[in-house]
C-alpha cells in the first residue's frame, strides 16, 4: 500500500509539473508572440501541440495514479485546450462542408502561390516547368527565384525561358519573387523597404529589402492588387546556438520581419482596390506576427477542405503551416487547395480560385 501511495504521489507531481510547464509556455506565447524577438525560437514548436499536449495530459489525468490531483488539473487542462484551439492550425471549417462562397462564377481567377525552393536549380528544369504549367493558373505568385551557392542566395536569370514557357503572360520580378499574370499588370507600387531600391540597386540589396511584390492587375476591367510575400525566416540553421552570432542573427531577422509585416499592413490599409495577399510567411498559426493581417484581412482557409494544413516541410512530417493566403471583403474565395510539390520543393503549393464580390 505504501508503494502504491508513493507511486501515486510521484505520478501526480509529474502530471502537475507537466501541466504547469505547458500552461507557462501557452501563457508566454500569448504575451510574447510577435512582441519579443527571442520568442521566435520558442515559436518553432509545432502548432498542433496546442491541441495535442492538453489532450495527452487529460488522458493521463484519467489514470488511477493521477486521482489525487485530477479534480484540480482537469479544469486547467480544459482551459488550455480551449485556448489552444485557434492556435493549433486545425481548419475547423473543414468539418462543415458547403460553407464556402458558393458556385464559381464565369471569369473567376485561378491563383497559385508557391515557394519553389531555389527555382529549378536543384531539380530537373523540364520537370519543374511542366509542374508549373500544369497548374494553368491565371496568376502565379512564386518565391525563391534564386540559387543557393556556397551557403548564400545567388541571383539567376531565367526570364528568357519563363517567357518561352508562359507566352503571353506578364512578368514582374523583385529580388527572389516572381509574379506571372495572364492579365495586364497596370502598376507595380513599391512596398515598404523596397521603396529604397531601384533599377540600379545591387541584387543582394533588393533581395534583402524587397520581400513584398505588389502588382496591380487588370482582371476583366477590374484592377486587383496581388501581393507576393516572402517574410524572412527567423534563424540561420548554419550557425550554432552556442554562439552569440546565432542570437545576433535572430535579432536582426526579427527586426527585418517586423519591418516587412508593418509595411505590408500599411499598404493594405491604404489600398482601396480588392486585395489578395499570399506567399511564404515563415509564420505559424500560433505566432503573433500575423495578428495584424488576420485582424485586417480574411484567411482563405475556410474555403479549403483540408483539416490540418501543414505546408512545410513536405520532406518530413509537414506539421507547420507557413504559407498563407488572405483576401479583403471585395474578393470571394471559391476554392483553396494545398498541392503536393512532387518532390520539387519543401513547400506545398497553394491553389485558389477567387472572384470579385458583387
Amino acid at each position: 500500500m505504501a508503494h502504491d501511495g508513493r507511486r501515486r504521489t510521484v505520478a501526480g507531481r509529474t502530471l502537475v509539473a507537466l501541466t504547469a510547464l505547458w500552461a507557462g509556455y501557452s501563457l508566454l506565447n500569448f504575451a510574447l508572440g510577435g512582441r519579443w524577438w527571442l520568442w521566435l525560437l520558442a515559436d518553432l514548436v509545432p502548432p498542433l501541440c496546442f491541441l495535442a499536449v492538453p489532450l495527452v495530459l487529460l488522458a493521463l489525468a484519467r489514470l488511477p495514479a493521477a486521482r489525487p490531483v485530477r479534480r484540480r488539473l482537469v479544469p486547467v487542462l480544459a482551459l488550455l485546450l480551449i485556448t489552444g484551439l485557434t492556435r493549433s492550425g486545425v481548419n475547423w471549417d473543414a468539418l462543415r462542408p458547403g460553407e464556402g462562397a458558393g458556385p464559381t462564377p464565369a471569369g473567376a481567377v485561378r491563383v497559385v502561390s508557391w515557394n519553389t525552393e531555389y527555382w529549378d536549380t536543384t531539380d530537373d528544369p523540364d520537370r519543374f516547368y511542366r509542374y508549373l504549367k500544369a497548374k494553368d493558373a491565371d496568376v502565379y505568385l512564386l518565391q525563391e527565384y534564386l540559387a543557393w551557392v556556397d551557403e548564400r542566395p545567388t541571383p539567376i536569370d531565367e526570364l528568357a525561358r519563363i517567357r518561352r514557357e508562359f507566352p503571353g503572360y506578364h512578368i514582374a520580378v523583385l529580388g527572389e519573387q516572381v509574379t506571372l499574370s495572364r492579365f495586364p499588370v497596370v502598376a507595380r507600387p513599391a512596398v515598404g523597404p523596397a521603396r529604397g531600391t531601384g533599377g540600379g540597386s545591387p541584387w543582394r540589396e533588393v533581395f534583402e529589402r524587397g520581400k513584398v511584390l505588389r502588382t496591380d492587375i487588370d482582371v476583366h476591367g477590374r484592377v486587383i492588387s496581388f501581393y507576393n510575400v516572402h517574410i524572412p525566416v527567423q534563424l540561420d540553421i548554419l550557425r550554432s546556438p552556442l554562439t552569440g552570432g546565432f542570437y545576433d542573427e535572430v535579432h536582426r531577422r526579427a527586426a527585418a520581419r517586423e519591418r516587412q509585416y508593418a509595411a505590408l499592413l500599411r499598404d493594405v490599409d491604404a489600398n482601396p482596390r480588392p486585395v489578395f495577399v499570399a506567399g511564404d510567411f515563415n509564420t505559424t498559426p500560433a505566432m503573433g506576427d500575423l495578428d495584424g493581417l488576420r485582424d485586417t484581412l480574411r484567411d482563405a482557409l475556410p474555403a479549403s477542405g483540408t483539416l490540418l494544413p501543414g505546408t512545410w516541410n513536405t520532406e518530413g512530417l509537414g506539421l507547420w503551416r507557413l504559407d498563407w493566403a488572405f483576401t479583403d471583403d471585395q474578393l470571394r474565395v471559391h476554392r483553396y487547395d494545398f498541392d503536393d510539390p512532387a518532390g520539387l520543393s519543401d513547400h506545398q503549393a497553394q491553389d485558389l480560385v477567387v472572384s470579385p464580390a458583387p
